[in-house]
């Protein structure tokens, strides 16, 4: 929990301001993802002690977490936003438009942006 404070104070100093709300969700999530990571390692070490105790951390940082968007919500702000976009151009520029457009309207710590990426790929395949 300390590591979490410390990257927050961090964030701050580099911020030369305090984070935004968007900002400290960004950071829990991160940390409760190195907790789950750390488990599985800990697991495939053979270690079910450590890996219980780092499963239990990210436990605990899940419960102060909002929800994710649920894909059907990407899918809807998506489309909305390929609908706005000019298609046409390298895929990769086409990509990064929607991308943008995306993150605008939708705090990114509030989405997997792994289900983001994957969902937009498949979406603008779709349109082409």
């Amino acid at each position: 929990m300390k590591s979490i404070l410390s990257d927050v104070y961090t964030a701050d100093k580099s911020a030369g301001s305090p984070v935004s709300s968007s900002a400290i969700t960004a950071i829990l999530r991160k940390a409760t993802l190195r907790r789950h990571d750390s488990a599985g390692q800990f697991i495939n070490a053979s270690r079910p002690d450590l890996a219980q105790k780092e499963q239990r951390e990210a436990d605990i940082l899940s419960a102060f977490l909002p929800p994710l968007m649920s894909e059907v919500d990407i899918d809807c702000v998506l489309n909305e936003v390929i609908a706005e976009t000019t298609l046409d151009g390298e895929p990769r520029k086409i990509l990064g438009r929607v991308y943008k457009a995306f993150y605008s309207k939708v705090d990114k710590s509030n989405v997997d942006t792994e289900t983001v990426k994957r969902k937009a790929e498949a979406l603008l395949l779709d349109t082409n």
